[in-house]
């Protein structure tokens, strides 16, 4: 079976079964599970930030070393692939309102744990001032969002697998990166399972639909794999928007979950523990 083919099955794995999961679990919201969620998501954050330092960005810059131009095109590709990511989960905030309503007096008036970022905590003040369609409706837009935002993700996954695809199925930087998105996409998948089932969808049928939204995923790994497969620089530009893209979702998504999920210092060690063994994975 060629890298190609193995691209598409893992990356399928990651998109549609991470957000699958994490449909699953906002179907049966337990709050006893955050500490061990908080724990995954910081130990990949780590693990994709030594994979984005130690091995996406030195194979892009050494796509053409000592070349000023060449490390300025590098640097350009990782702001846009931050960018990128940026402006989707701008507009995913701004369409979802993820933020719960302020409630009374004593109330934070911004998300201060999980349950609020995906939309789980209040539900009866939820209830009483939305009606079950427009959780619904919300729930799709959030499902449309994510299905988007989940495109560029999976360019990660095909631009790595083509910087090594001769190695095919393998522990390489794109199997890491595909086990790492899929833990990412766990609360993305929770941030539409439960809107859905709160306008009432029944819970079968909102698990399968949050599923569908990583189907995209594949879409983009295929481009990526594409992009990264016609030469030197497109490679570097391919590795360089991926390290941009998953530089935001480490410190924009992952990290601040990871806290708001278990507010102590065991997120931090668990993000050093992820980086030292994304370290043994690439030079071991």
């Amino acid at each position: 079976m060629n890298t190609f083919v193995w691209v598409i099955i893992i990356t399928a794995i990651a998109g549609i079964g991470g957000t699958g999961i994490g449909g699953l679990v906002g179907g049966m919201f337990n709050k006893d599970s955050e500490k061990t969620v908080s724990l995954l998501l910081s130990f990949a954050a780590g693990v994709m930030l030594s994979v984005v330092c130690f091995d996406l960005l030195s194979d892009a810059i050494d796509q053409q070393p000592n070349s000023t131009f060449h490390l300025v095109l590098v640097i350009a590709m990782v702001l846009v692939g931050y960018g990128v990511i940026f402006l989707l989960n701008y507009i995913i905030d701004k369409t979802t309102n993820p933020e719960v309503p302020h409630i009374d007096n004593n109330h934070p008036k911004t998300a201060d744990q999980l349950s609020e970022l995906i939309h789980s905590d209040h539900y009866h003040e939820h209830k009483k001032k939305k009606t079950p369609s427009s959780l619904f409706i919300g729930g799709l837009v959030m499902a449309f969002a994510i299905a988007l935002h989940n495109l560029p993700e999976g360019m990660v996954i095909g631009a790595s697998y083509a910087q090594d695809k001769a190695m095919g199925f393998t522990i390489t930087g794109g199997f890491v990166l595909a086990i790492v998105i899929g833990l990412h996409n766990i609360p993305e998948g929770m941030s539409v399972s439960v809107p859905l089932i709160a306008g009432g969808m029944k819970k079968p049928k909102a698990i399968f639909v949050t599923a569908l939204t990583g189907a995209p995923t594949i879409l983009g790994a295929m481009l990526g794999y594409s992009l990264g497969s016609m030469g030197p620089i497109s490679l570097a530009i391919s590795l360089s928007f991926a390290s941009g893209a998953m530089l935001y979702v480490v410190f924009g998504e992952l990290l601040p979950e990871a806290i708001l999920m278990w507010r102590s210092k065991f997120p931090a060690f668990g993000m050093l523990v992820g980086m030292l063994t994304g370290m043994v994975i690439i030079f071991a």
